[in-house]
């Protein structure tokens, strides 16, 4: 077959999964698999290699990250049962004081908090973001809001265990300790200037509370008193969790939380004696300080059989679920720690089945040489492919709405191009990851989760998250352009 009939039948797949998506509400699960199959048919793969090109692909994938998701999950389903978020918070401010807090909340919830399901984090940071609002002034609002958009959005894309992290660097063959160590060079100047810049702009006039926020007596609403909806498909909704669905499914999280509105934590656990906030969290901490060390010893080519064996991602995670249940367990009871299990399996199932099948397009694209196709038009040595990548996820996340689906079809793209553009892997997915973020808007579970949690009018959203996390985008490629200068 020609490369213009590749590239033509490439473009109809993923026009084809754009419009199923979008148009007829379809799952992306299934779009994404339907997109495959035809593109491997109408290749000339046939229908035994299309399907066999489509589940290895699929199982490869999951191979390589499947149970990393799993434990990550679980994990932060246990923390936020343990009440972890909000004495997190509650210590910050302590600490650091009302008007540096937007920065801080912003960069722990990007770097120390991913391992916990968006929605969830969302639904228990917000009430807490937006009761220190008031306290930063006029704009308190604004600057809150602002920074949990955009320390959210870009720790599930640029910090391990985020799920759109590890299903970049899943398809693109990236090391975890890699993708940790230069993620985190990316994501924390990330969100600071970000924020930095959205709280100058919002603060010299640009933000009106009479506008932007609801009226006083819709201060208190929640988002149960004002049903979200969303204007795509639950499977697609969420711009951080595809597949994990609606406002409604947030709330309902939330609510089977059963939490005492002063504490914060399960009512039933409001009279056991409460863990030193650091020993909630040095499982975790632990877990990503040993898949670090594994990159750290590569890049200095020492070599230790016990570090490597530590230091591998699958068994650092389970290290770091063992040790969060084994707290769980002391100060919550068996019986909790198995409900928290429970939620954290069924937060994870669609994650795990989306990351599959992104591995199924990738797959297919590299079994019909598309990567060669497109080497040929994208020359090495230049920031021209970066920004391209960049370009092609942002594309897709403003056609589908959702962060970690526009970042796994972005990556099963690209991944066939990576070896003939002369760029390191992890550059490539951290390009993908900063495209996949530009304009969240009202496809987005995430918008009217905010909307709706923080007492935003739907202009106010706009700003603080439409226009705040593709500020985010943007600033994001600062530092990858620099990192490539190196790589």
């Amino acid at each position: 077959m020609s490369d213009t009939a590749i590239l033509v039948n490439t473009a109809v797949a993923i026009l084809a999964i754009v419009l199923l998506i979008v148009r007829f509400k379809l799952n992306p699960l299934i779009a994404l698999v339907l997109g495959s199959c035809y593109l491997g048919l109408a290749a000339g793969l046939g229908v035994e290699g299309t399907i066999e090109t489509a589940a290895t692909g699929f199982g490869d994938v999951l191979a390589e990250i499947g149970l990393l998701i799993a434990f990550g999950v679980l994990m932060g389903s246990l923390l936020s049962d343990m009440g972890a978020i909000r004495r997190l918070v509650d210590g910050l401010l302590r600490t650091l004081g009302a008007q540096r807090l937007p920065h801080a909340m912003a960069l722990t919830i990007a770097t120390f908090l991913q391992s916990i399901f968006l929605d969830v984090l969302l639904v228990i940071s917000a009430p807490l973001a937006r009761a220190v609002a008031p306290r930063l002034g006029r704009y308190g609002t604004a600057r809150m809001a602002t920074a949990l958009a955009i320390g959210l959005e870009c720790g599930i894309v640029f910090t391990v265990p985020g799920v759109a992290a590890l299903a970049l660097a899943g398809l693109l063959g990236v090391s975890l300790g890699t993708y940790l160590v230069y993620g985190l060079i990316v994501v924390i100047p990330t969100v600071a200037i970000s924020i930095s810049i959205m709280s100058a702009v919002l603060t010299r006039g640009w933000w009106k509370p009479e506008l932007d926020e609801q009226e006083p007596a819709g201060v208190t609403a929640t988002a149960e008193a004002e049903p979200v909806t969303t204007s795509t498909t639950s499977a697609a909704g969420g711009s951080g969790h595809a597949g994990t669905g609606t406002a409604g499914s947030a709330a309902d999280t939330a609510d089977s939380a059963d939490t005492d509105g002063a504490a914060g934590r399960p009512a039933e656990a409001a009279d056991r004696p409460q863990p030193p906030l650091l020993l909630l969290f040095t499982p975790l901490i632990a877990a990503l300080v040993l898949v670090a060390s594994g990159a750290v010893t590569e890049t200095l080519e020492w070599s230790n059989p016990v570090v490597a064996f530590l230091s591998t991602p699958m068994v650092a995670l389970l290290i770091g679920l063992v040790g969060t249940c084994l707290i769980g367990r002391r100060f919550m009871g068996q019986p909790k720690v198995e409900e928290a299990l429970e939620s954290g399996l069924r937060q994870s199932g669609q994650i795990l089945l989306l990351s599959g099948v992104g591995g199924s397009l990738a797959a297919t694209i590299d079994a019909i040489g598309l990567g060669d196709i497109l080497g040929q038009y994208l020359s090495a040595g230049s920031w021209a492919p970066l920004l391209v990548v960049w370009a092609i996820a942002a594309v897709l996340h403003i056609a589908v709405g959702s962060v970690t689906i526009s970042a796994i079809t972005a990556a099963g793209l690209l991944a066939p191009v990576a070896s003939s553009l002369g760029l390191e892997p992890v550059l490539i997915a951290l390009a993908a990851g900063a495209g996949s973020l530009f304009m969240v808007h009202l496809t987005s579970n995430t918008f009217w989760l905010l909307q709706s949690l923080m007492g935003q009018t739907t202009r106010g959203t706009l700003k603080t998250c439409s226009v705040g996390v593709s500020l985010a985008s943007v600033v994001a490629m600062g530092p990858i352009l620099a990192l490539s200068l190196f790589l």
